[in-house]
């Protein structure tokens, strides 16, 4: 097996263009808009806060992310093929899940983060210094390249006998584990029960969190300081929303829903959307943010 064929978005050549030229769009305005965040906090000395600090790491996933998919859907709009290597393939499911991983990681540290910040504003300096801060982001750089390495072997140890049709404009491990021989693909199975395992456990830490943060929010008596304390928050839990929503309609959905179209547009929605609205989401109703960007 020396190439996987990818689900197409069209068949005729005027709806593969507005396809290229959709997703061009949208890829640049991740870019641009990532970018901006990365460079206001890299310039900005007033940004060099933990929470800043966390953002600044979710973009850098969000363009790796998007960029781990769309480009290669982009030109293979434009060239008229859906072919894709073998090995382009196993580095696409590698990088995706790798970059996924700690992203939802990095969105948990900063639950985290928000927690200290407004539930424990006296020990924050210490608890969430510049060094714990770097081993936090450095921890959930190496869960996310552990969980993405071992899902990629482990799914490309599997015999594949099935064609080599992965019905999804990207490779995605699911659709890859329907070309495989008889039960081989158990073993995989296994591992994504450990991973959502983990995964539960990270949302129930999120969910957690944020059931403390709007206790001790309720609580404050003046309305400016529950407005600068949503403001802090909110943004935060739009991203982890819009994350785990779209992630969680697209791997549990019930089979009597599937259907290759719909597959298409639920994978946009959580590979390729997020990454170009995060920078909206957490540039609207940030006064410090939009400062620096206007600098």
């Amino acid at each position: 097996l020396n190439e996987f064929l990818l689900q197409a978005f069209a068949d005729t050549r005027q709806l593969q263009l507005l396809h290229f030229w959709l997703f061009l769009g949208i890829y640049l305005a991740a870019l641009l808009g990532n970018g901006l965040i990365i460079t206001a906090v890299a310039c900005n000395h007033r940004l060099h806060t933990p929470m800043y600090f966390f953002l600044l790491n979710l973009s850098l996933l969000d363009l790796g992310t998007i960029s781990t998919t769309v480009p290669k859907s982009m030109a293979n709009s434009l060239s008229n093929t859906r072919a894709i290597s073998y090995w382009e393939c196993a580095a696409q499911v590698f990088y995706f899940y790798f970059l996924v991983s700690t992203e939802y990681c990095v969105l948990t540290v900063m639950a985290y983060d928000r927690y200290v910040a407004i539930c424990k504003p006296l020990h924050y300096g210490t608890t969430m210094s510049s060094r714990a801060c770097v081993k936090m982001a450095a921890a959930a750089w190496a869960s996310g390249f552990l969980h993405g390495l071992l899902h990629t072997a482990n799914t490309f140890s599997i015999p594949l006998c099935q064609g080599n049709v992965v019905e999804q404009f990207f490779c995605e491990i699911p659709h890859i584990l329907k070309l495989s021989c008889s039960d081989a693909y158990l073993r995989e199975l296994g591992l994504v029960v450990v991973s959502a395992c983990l995964a539960f456990g990270c949302f129930v830490f999120i969910l957690l969190s944020y059931v403390q943060i709007f206790t001790v929010v309720l609580r404050i008596p003046s309305e400016q300081g529950r407005h600068k304390a949503f403001s802090m928050c909110l943004p935060h839990l739009a991203v982890v929303s819009l994350f785990i929503s779209t992630a969680m309609f697209a791997y549990l959905k019930p089979l009597s829903l599937s259907s290759p179209a719909l597959d298409l547009v639920v994978a946009v929605l959580y590979a390729v959307v997020p990454p170009a609205v995060n920078p909206l989401i957490y540039s609207m109703r940030n006064k410090e943010l939009k400062d620096a960007l206007k600098k």
